[in-house]
């Protein structure tokens, strides 16, 4: 059922994603709208870590991301990491807390992925109990995050945008919108970028994710993977503008996770993505075609 648990939110800016090799350049305060931090990482009692994420969130916005649970597991999840997270979400207070639509183990092995799930009305009653009980533990309103696939369920019986805004429906939890993901799967698989995103609820929509992709090739075809490693693509930034449009600015992070550059190269990338909403503010332009999207 939904819940009046509300959080944050992250500012109309960008972000960028919290990383070691950075720690120290911080120091210096940086302009930057907003950060985001894996929850895992920063899941010890004391220490370094979670002093680095209280002194950052005194002059920075947090979102807290979470990589672990596997909401979608057969398995409940791990009742340890479940209080964990509670505990660094009451100590930190962010304005957001995300979680991934996935499973990630079985029979008490973890693995190291965020894997897919079919789309079906069993894999929905699953994620709502799921969801439920990650709002209900953290007494805070969760975005889910979409993945990136490289396979389709033949058994899935709902479109993901579908699958998606019914778990909103029946939770009241947010999403999270990556734009990557879904120019990765328009691709992948053929999906309609823009039938997706006029299928999902706009007003659910509390973040948005902008990343690189490695593109291989395959037994002849073009294959995207989500790397994380690289420049946002000009394909992604398209997608971007696009939804900009469609339902108007977000909070928007720069995810780079592989091949990690300058800090100074995250922040150029987070500033071309609010100089978009800039103009986007100046031009307010109507949507006039769908989306094309391809290789």
């Amino acid at each position: 059922m939904p819940r009046g648990w509300q959080a944050g939110p992250a500012p109309l800016r960008a972000g960028i994603g919290l990383r070691g090799v950075h720690h120290a350049e911080w120091d210096a305060r940086p302009a930057c709208g907003w950060l985001e931090a894996h929850a895992e990482n920063y899941f010890a009692d004391g220490g370094p870590l979670p002093a680095l994420l209280e002194s950052l969130h005194r002059d920075y916005p947090l979102s807290l991301h979470g990589v672990g649970l596997g909401l979608g597991s057969f398995d409940p999840p791990d009742a340890e990491h479940l209080s964990r997270l509670a505990a660094l979400v009451r100590r930190h207070q962010p304005e957001v807390v995300s979680e991934h639509l996935c499973w990630g183990h079985r029979d008490g092995l973890h693995f190291n992925d965020l894997l897919p799930l079919p789309f079906t009305e069993e894999t929905l009653a699953l994620l709502t109990a799921r969801v439920d009980l990650l709002q209900s533990t953290l007494r805070r309103t969760v975005l889910i995050e979409h993945l990136a696939s490289y396979l389709t369920f033949p058994e899935s019986t709902l479109a993901e945008a579908q699958f998606l805004s019914e778990l909103t429906q029946r939770t009241g939890c947010g999403l999270l919108l990556d734009l990557n993901n879904l120019h990765v799967n328009a691709v992948n698989h053929g999906i309609d970028p823009d039938a997706f995103l006029r299928a999902l609820p706009a007003a659910a929509i509390g973040e948005i994710h902008l990343a690189g992709y490695t593109r291989v090739q395959l037994d002849g075809e073009t294959l995207l993977i989500d790397t994380h490693g690289s420049a946002v693509d000009e394909a992604v930034w398209a997608l971007y503008r696009y939804v900009l449009r469609l339902i108007g600015p977000r909070p928007t992070l720069i995810e780079w996770d592989t091949d990690i550059p300058s800090l100074n190269v995250l922040l150029a990338e987070a500033a071309r993505a609010d100089a978009e909403v800039t103009e986007f503010g100046e031009r307010l332009e109507p949507v006039m075609a769908p989306l094309q999207s391809g290789p």
